[in-house]
């Protein structure tokens, strides 16, 4: 499937949909707090729902509301489970085998096809290495593990993924010596560390932070009750700040903004040192926009999924857009910065490609072109923003929205695009 994509403004309002990451952090914890924990304004997307369904094989039992996520009865460890199949979520499978390794018997965790390309084997190592005996498919999925880890002291390196981090401090509680845990090299993505550790501090559990992003001592305890409501999802936001930035004449984004951390909050400030002018409340955004947008220089080590929106803005930019230090987003669900490259030059872009980034310029000579998404939803919904720009577009894999903003494309038709699904 593709769409095709015309040359659009955008007016009006839209909400900017609830938080992935959080969303993925609560429904793990909740279901196993259980006792009628609640994670409310939770996204219900196929990545959310394939932990939902990860939760359910450990044992929970769910109720999803038009209100919330409820967890009635929490995951059983020692219950015999069957085959998780992830689908396209790297969070799912990695706190999933994190939870695996507390169980006893082995337990099988796999994905789709391109989930089966993403790197597992330093997780598996640091499970390894506290008794879990693990083995993989050139340390990709499948994965077959089998606890029972007793804790102690793990060392895991810090440049692949925060998720391997998250995988160890969710389960870490939950072991009978606790985790000293101690991350090597350079940690990327952060926030989605501090955000681990923000949800797991509202479900009742502490992480004692001794080195910043290197050491952590996490003793034995036990998850609590409780409510979670999921903020909006900034990554998301960087996507309807970028259409708006393109193709925006009177938009107002709205919201619950929250209080947790998130690393892709930062785009608001790129988008300052861009030249545009941001309007914030606790749930409403509203910006300003100059005919031509700065150049500049932005390290994205701590927020890759701003790779897409940010690379698309090079279209109304008045110097280059450099983009270093991200060189993880090769590890995502494809290599974005490879694919992003092949395709903005088709719009007419000038694109350097380098091993961390991108040096991104504008052209007096944009065109409509075939924009291929290789079935990467980030990567969609900013080729169908570059798209609205420059009109006679057509964008591969319409489908692969649901992984995190499943009515996106009614959104931004509801609001003007124009855009068809052929």
């Amino acid at each position: 499937m593709k769409c095709k994509i015309e040359k659009s403004k955008i007016s009006g309002q839209i909400v900017c949909p609830p938080n992935k990451s959080y969303t993925h952090r609560a429904i793990f914890l909740a279901s196993i707090a259980g006792k009628n924990s609640r994670v409310e304004n939770a996204l219900l997307s196929a990545d959310t729902i394939a932990t939902i369904e990860a939760c359910k094989k450990f044992g929970a039992e769910i109720e999803i509301t038009d209100s919330a996520i409820i967890v009635k009865n929490p995951i059983k460890i020692g219950t015999k489970v069957p085959e998780i199949n992830t689908e396209n979520s790297g969070t799912t499978i990695r706190i999933a085998s994190g939870i695996a390794s507390l169980f006893s018997e082995e337990i099988t965790l796999t994905g789709d096809s391109s989930l089966q390309k993403r790197p597992m084997q330093p997780l598996l190592d640091a499970l390894s290495s506290i008794g879990a005996q693990c083995s993989s498919t050139d340390g990709k999925p499948p994965i077959k593990i089998k606890g029972k880890i007793l804790g102690g002291e793990v060392k895991i390196p810090g440049n692949f993924s925060s998720q391997y981090i998250s995988a160890l401090l969710i389960c870490a509680p939950l072991t009978e010596k606790g985790i000293n845990l101690t991350i090597e090299g350079n940690l990327v993505s952060k926030p989605y560390l501090d955000a681990t550790i923000a949800t797991m501090r509202k479900f009742g559990v502490t992480v004692q932070t001794l080195i910043p992003y290197k050491r952590y001592n996490i003793t034995p305890q036990i998850y609590k009750e409780t409510t979670f409501t999921v903020p909006i999802d900034f990554s998301s936001l960087a996507l309807l700040l970028s259409a708006t930035v393109l193709n925006g004449e009177d938009i107002t984004i709205n919201g619950n903004i929250g209080n947790y951390p998130q690393g892709d909050e930062v785009f608001i400030d790129i988008l300052e040192k861009l030249g545009v002018e941001i309007t914030m409340d606790d749930d409403q955004i509203k910006i300003k926009s100059p005919e031509k947008l700065n150049g500049g220089k932005f390290d994205l080590s701590n927020s890759p999924d701003l790779l897409p929106p940010l690379a698309i803005l090079a279209l109304r930019s008045s110097a280059p857009i450099e983009i270093f230090n991200v060189k993880h987003a090769r590890l995502k669900e494809t290599d974005r910065i490879a694919i992003i490259s092949r395709e903005l030059v088709k719009l007419g872009i000038k694109v350097q490609e380098k091993e961390d980034g991108m040096i991104l310029e504008a052209s007096e000579n944009i065109s409509g072109a075939d924009l291929i998404s290789e079935e990467d939803h980030r990567l969609f919904m900013a080729f169908c923003i570059a798209g609205m720009f420059v009109g006679n577009c057509t964008v591969t894999d319409p489908e692969s929205v649901k992984v995190s903003y499943p009515n996106f494309i009614e959104e931004m038709k509801r609001i003007g695009a124009k855009i068809k699904i052929d």
